[in-house]
């Protein structure tokens, strides 16, 4: 009988304005047969550091955030604190 800890990330999703949204699956598994599954969830926005993010994830990214994307998002962030 052994029990193993696998994580995974199972979800991937890229939203309009470049935001990278992930989520990680951690099972908990006993000789093959899933004994428990929890989810933790992650966002990145254009042009954030990518240092510690699993390469799946960072290849998402790298294809995403072009120049233009990133340019977009940084001029709306400035705007919405322009107007806060």
């Amino acid at each position: 009988m052994a029990i193993t800890k696998e994580k995974a990330i199972d979800q991937i999703t890229v939203t309009e304005n470049g935001i990278v949204l992930y989520r990680e699956a951690t099972r908990i598994m006993e000789d093959g047969n899933q004994l428990s599954q929890t989810y933790h969830r992650n966002s990145l926005v254009p042009g954030q550091d990518l240092t510690g993010i699993p390469a799946n994830v960072v290849a998402h990214c790298n294809v995403a955030w072009t120049e233009a994307v990133i340019a977009a998002y940084q001029a709306q962030v400035a705007a919405q604190q322009a107007g806060a």
